[in-house]
């Protein structure tokens, strides 16, 4: 199977996603702030939402899958399932008794249930603990409301565990400590799975921080990477040195990004739309800045800058310039749709894409653009402060030539 990306709006081929689950019903008011969700989702309707959403997809002829299916068929081959069974036995949280207890508790799962306890975690009450087989003293001093093995309420959101550059993944290195384990599930999966035997690797988990919601291909061979809250400047540098190398990118094009919850991403302020297109909150389209990074003689990242964001990625894209279309109408209305993830979208091909229903002005804005809009509602999805985008890795993309300038 051929796995290819160069741009943000090839045709979509195939997509992946994850299905909300029960990691989402272990959300409480006690735990949503540092599983990183700023209200507590309505998991029956989330999962309607994410259904509806991967029903569009699938009506535009792309194919679905989704992350839970592939972990499952992963922990059916044994070195997976040993590899990611002890990276969770590996916490030292544990202590040596219940660690042995969890150990004889993932023993006994097949791999669909294990791929539930990796997803969802794995709470104090539900590890098999009796007279004979004592939990021992951590297990006996933890609250009953806690988690032996976390859940990942986050894995909703693919974009950010993984990318694809080329033929290649991109396994990221996620900032915040609650989604840290996500990539080892998206790693196992890439490097285990049938499907995807062979792949080659452009970025590794254990680099520095780096995450998909960050980088954007603007065009074949030209990246945007956004330097902010969850990726480091060491990241970037990590990648171009990467994408450099491996032939990938000749340009990337590093954008710092304010270090705020409602822009935590780059593709949280910015997406594209069609080859010569970005939807931009207009709060930063003015004042969005952009180092210049291609590969110097000696192999080195050469770096130039700053300038103007649109102007040095029209310059990248060899385009006069850069389209933009502002999120909403005036500047209340742009702050609320920006929060409410109105300029993360997915473009399913050049001048179509998906976004939230309730963003009404930003795809009134879109559909006055000629651009169409597949609106999806997102009143539950959306507690996790993500979008269309967040929550899909596309894997396959029709290849673009680059648009004249």
């Amino acid at each position: 199977m051929t796995h290819y990306v160069d741009s943000e709006v090839g045709r979509l081929g195939t997509v992946l996603l994850h299905r909300p689950g029960p990691e989402l019903a272990r959300l409480t008011p006690r735990n949503n702030d540092s599983l990183l969700f700023d209200a507590i989702p309505w998991v029956g309707r989330a999962q309607e939402e994410h259904d509806a959403f991967a029903a569009e997809l699938r009506g535009r002829g792309v194919e679905v899958l989704y992350l839970a299916t592939l972990l499952a068929e992963t922990l059916a081959v044994p070195e997976a399932r040993a590899e990611l069974t002890e990276q969770v036995l590996g916490s030292p949280r544990l202590g040596d008794t219940l660690r042995r207890r969890v150990a004889d508790h993932l023993a006994y799962l097949d791999p669909a249930a294990l791929a539930d306890v990796l997803t969802a975690g794995l709470a104090h009450e539900e590890v098999r603990i009796s007279a004979e087989r004592p939990g021992g003293l951590v297990w006996t001093m933890m609250d009953r409301h806690e988690f032996v093995i976390d859940p990942l309420p986050n894995l909703l959101f693919t974009r950010d565990s993984s990318l694809w550059i080329g033929d290649r993944v991109g396994v990221t290195s996620l900032a915040m400590p609650a989604r840290r384990r996500e990539t080892t599930l998206t790693d196992a999966i890439y490097r285990y799975h049938p499907r995807f035997v062979g792949t080659r690797a452009v970025y590794h988990p254990g680099l520095e921080h780096l995450e998909g919601g960050d980088v954007l291909l603007l065009a074949p061979g030209v990246l945007a990477v956004g330097v902010g809250e969850r990726t480091t400047p060491a990241g970037a540098e990590r990648l171009a040195r990467q994408v450099f190398a491996a032939g990938l990118a000749h340009t990337m094009l590093v954008v710092p990004i304010a270090q705020e919850r409602a822009t935590m991403h780059l593709d949280t302020v910015c997406t594209m739309v069609d080859v010569d297109t970005v939807l931009m909150y207009p709060n930063v389209a003015s004042t969005l800045s952009a180092y210049t990074v291609i590969a110097g003689p000696d192999g080195e990242p050469r770096v130039d800058g700053p300038a103007p964001f649109l102007r040095a990625a029209a310059d990248a894209m060899d385009l006069d310039q850069l389209r933009v279309i502002d999120t909403g109408l005036d500047p209340v209305t742009a702050e609320r749709e920006q929060w409410d993830d109105g300029n993360n979208t997915l473009a399913l091909a050049p001048r179509l894409c998906v976004g939230y229903e309730r963003n009404v002005e930003t795809n009134a804005q879109l559909e006055r653009a000629g651009i169409e809009v597949i609106p999806i509602a997102g009143s539950e999805l959306g507690s996790g402060r993500g979008g269309p985008r967040c929550m899909s890795c596309p894997l396959v993309r029709e290849p673009l030539r680059p648009p004249a300038g």
